[in-house]
């Protein structure tokens, strides 16, 4: 075990020590904590670079939807100004057949030997 008088050189060595260094690591540990919040805190650079993110990928997504609106509007107008637009759509998606039409399906000749329909 060591005596009182060996444990105080360490000490002394200690005092000495933080007297030359002690300013440097007062300033350095400063520097430290005022660097912190610039890119750790709340509005710092780390979230500033995300929240950038953010905003882009929800501007083109905005600009998707803008044009999908667009085209909604569009065929919206086009179907309350006309009956062409019903009558497309009955016959594209429902299958619809006019009283004065005939209607004609035209099978390609691979299809009709292996028993398939070009439907």
């Amino acid at each position: 075990m060591l005596s009182a008088n060996a444990a105080r050189p360490a000490a002394h060595d200690l005092l000495a020590w933080l007297r030359r260094h002690g300013l440097t690591g007062l300033l350095a540990g400063a520097i430290i904590l005022l660097q912190y919040p610039l890119w750790l805190g709340e509005g710092g650079w780390l979230k500033v670079r995300e929240y950038a993110q953010k905003i882009t990928t929800q501007r083109e997504m905005n600009q998707r939807q803008a044009a999908r609106n667009a085209g909604l509007l569009a065929e919206l107008r086009d179907l309350k100004q006309g009956h062409d637009a019903v009558e497309e759509r009955a016959r594209n998606e429902l299958g619809m057949i006019a009283p004065d039409e005939w209607f004609v399906r035209v099978v390609s000749a691979q299809a009709g030997q292996s028993g398939q329909t070009n439907e």
